[in-house]
């Protein structure tokens, strides 16, 4: 059963500096709570008894809570699930003192929505890509709105935090090329793209910060195809990122991927 202190620590998850102190984070939901198991350490697993041992999955502690107003008392979703987990955050080395990954690393700058960055882990988990960059000021992959947006995705992707302007810097001394998405950048399916390097998706009202737009070495646009002078200014920063990702697979590896199927 539930004790007050638990209730307490696992409803103030819902906040980052709870999250920073305590070093634990929230996830709800039989699939993501199974996805996310191999990679992260759960502290906690609170729910229905038959559930959890339905699940059958290792924490340090099974909680069992048969009343819907508690679960929905610690929970973040407006509908709350019948399984939450509390994990622990992983200890990851500075990503500055780490060489260059091969392939592609998505660099986010100044991401805020939640959902929209749980997107993103998610498409780069589809695409094969395992790691992603984000400033310091882009939403916190551990928010639950941000965890449940992944989809489990997190288990597979490394999501790192750090001053942009530095890590890109030191990759160019890499040779690491540097893509970047503009409004007005050159029309992507007319570019040659190589298979490694990063690729910078801005804010998204601002765009990419001054600050880290000359570390760009090319812009890259995805051309508007409505023939309506009304159509949408932008593309949200998830879908756009989704389809920048399709193109510089499309040529680089699809026909790997075809060859493994056949």
């Amino acid at each position: 059963m539930l004790t007050r202190q638990q209730i307490k620590l696992i409803s103030s998850l819902k906040y980052k500096k709870y999250r920073d102190r305590h070093q634990l984070f929230v996830a709800e939901g039989r699939k993501i709570i199974e996805d996310l198991c191999p990679a992260f350490r759960c502290r906690y697993l609170v729910g229905e008894e038959a559930e959890i041992k339905a699940l059958g999955i290792d924490a340090h502690e099974y909680l069992y809570v048969d009343d819907a107003d508690l679960l929905r008392q610690i929970s973040s979703l407006s509908t709350p699930h019948r399984l939450l987990a509390v994990f622990e955050k992983p200890t990851r080395p500075d990503i500055n003192n780490m060489p260059p990954t091969k392939g592609l690393t998505i660099v986010l700058d100044g991401i805020q929505d939640t959902g929209n960055l749980g997107t993103i882990v998610r498409i780069a988990d589809w695409f094969g890509i395992r790691q992603i960059v984000c400033s310091p000021d882009t939403a916190d992959i551990y928010n639950p709105k941000s965890v449940q947006a992944t989809m489990g995705a997190m288990a597979n992707v490394d999501v790192a935090y750090t001053d942009l302007p530095d890590f890109v810097g030191r990759m160019k001394l890499f040779d690491t090329h540097v893509y970047g998405t503009f409004l007005d950048g050159d029309n992507i399916y007319r570019r040659t793209l190589t298979p490694s390097g990063l690729i910078v998706m801005g804010n998204e009202g601002k765009g990419i910060s001054e600050r880290l737009t000359p570390y760009i070495d090319t812009r890259l646009s995805i051309p508007n195809f409505s023939p309506e002078s009304h159509s949408s200014e932008s593309l949200n920063v998830a879908v756009a990122t989704a389809v920048v990702c399709s193109e510089f697979l499309r040529g680089t590896y699809a026909d790997d991927v075809l060859a493994k199927q056949l």
